[in-house]
């Protein structure tokens, strides 16, 4: 079986991450498709929206695509889990046959420092999605994307128009509660 694993805070989920998703169905041969929201990204100390929260939007977004299984495998670690412990999870779940890991290309400048990533680039093919101008070397596969937003400025502003339109106006009401602290 060929996989592709997307993980990440979805801290909201937005047009960013479903370009993300819908440009790796077309673009990667693949039979399955693994969206894993994190409980907490390793690299940071907290989050805005609960887990239970962010699973549900990514389920409204993403879990009636074909090809597309959402994983709460991190999630339910309720700690934060290196990369490498999710890709272990599902190897031992699956015939696996080609991995791809997907991730933004804002990671690439710390990838080296993820844990076990010797280990992890002999396990995985990195695809990564553009974002930003960042310079992708062409040792990696790109997915172009074109969409540069992220979630951190959508907590900030309460501007949704980058946000999908199934889960705008619960992502807008959900993070207004926190502009008043």
């Amino acid at each position: 079986m060929k996989i592709a694993l997307f993980g990440g805070s979805f801290d909201p989920p937005h047009l960013g991450h479903n370009a993300v998703v819908l440009n790796a169905l077309d673009n990667l041969d693949i039979d399955k498709l693994i969206i894993m929201p994190t409980f907490i990204n390793p690299f940071k100390s907290s989050f805005a929206a609960d887990e239970v929260k962010r699973l549900k939007w990514v389920k409204t977004l993403w879990k009636d695509l074909i090809k597309v299984e959402i994983c709460d495998f991190e999630i339910k670690k309720q700690r934060p889990v290196p990369s490498i412990e999710s890709v272990d999870f599902l190897y031992k779940n699956y015939q696996i046959e080609k991995f791809y890991l997907i991730l933004g290309a804002d990671h690439l400048q710390n990838l080296h420092k993820w844990h076990e990533y010797d280990r992890l680039k002999k396990m995985v093919e990195f695809v990564i999605a553009k974002r930003d101008d960042i310079s992708i070397p062409q040792e990696f596969i790109t997915l172009d994307t074109k969409v540069d937003i992220s979630s951190s400025f959508i907590r900030k502003t309460l501007q949704t128009t980058q946000v999908c339109e199934q889960i705008k106006e619960e992502v807008k009401l959900y993070y207004s509660k926190f502009q008043d602290k």
